[in-house]
C-alpha cells in the first residue's frame, strides 16, 4: 500500500484506461449517435475505475502469500503478544505461533504510527505489523510510546 510504484501503477490503471475507454464511448456517440453502445463503454469504464484498484491489490496479495508455505504462513500471522518485562527491561518479549522471541531495544529501529497500523521496525524493510483494531488486552498508544521510549533510551 505504501510503495510509490504500486500506487503509481493503480493511479494510471484507474485513470488513464478508463478515460480512454471514456473517449472511445464519446466518439461512440458524437460519431455514430449511439447512445446505447456509448453507454456501454462508459459504465464499463467507471466499473473499472471502481474496481481495478481492489483487484489489483488482492492479485497482489494472493502472488506475495503463493511464496510462503503453510507452515510459513501459520508463523507469520496469528495471535502475538508483546511486552515488557520489567525485571529484564533490555528486551522486547514477543510470544507468537513461532514460539518466544526476544528482542533487544538496541537492535530496533523505530515506532510508527498509521491509521489502523502501528509498526514496530527491526530495520528499514522488516517490523511488526500491529492492526489498531486486533488488539485484544492492553492499551496499545501505551504501550507504542514505551516501545518509542525504550528504543531511544538504548539507541
Amino acid at each position: 500500500m505504501r510503495n510509490d510504484e504500486i500506487q503509481h501503477n493503480i493511479k494510471k490503471n484507474r485513470w488513464i484506461v478508463p478515460g480512454v475507454m471514456a473517449l472511445i464511448g464519446s466518439f461512440y456517440y458524437f460519431y455514430y449517435g449511439d447512445m446505447k453502445s456509448s453507454g456501454y463503454i462508459v459504465g464499463i469504464a467507471a466499473l473499472w475505475a471502481i474496481l481495478s484498484p481492489r483487484i489489483m491489490l488482492l492479485d497482489l496479495r494472493r502472488q506475495i502469500l503463493r511464496n510462503y508455505s503453510a507452515k510459513e504462513k501459520k508463523s507469520m500471522f496469528g495471535i502475538y503478544t508483546l511486552s515488557i518485562d520489567p525485571a529484564n527491561a533490555n528486551f522486547l518479549q514477543e510470544k507468537s505461533p513461532s514460539g518466544k522471541n526476544k528482542h533487544a531495544w538496541a537492535d530496533l529501529v523505530r515506532v510508527e504510527y498509521g491509521k489502523r497500523y502501528v509498526y514496530i521496525y527491526f530495520d528499514l524493510s522488516t517490523a511488526l505489523v500491529i492492526p489498531v483494531d486486533k488488539v485484544k488486552k492492553g492499551n496499545l498508544e501505551e504501550f507504542a510510546e514505551q516501545a518509542e521510549k525504550m528504543i531511544e533510551r538504548f539507541a
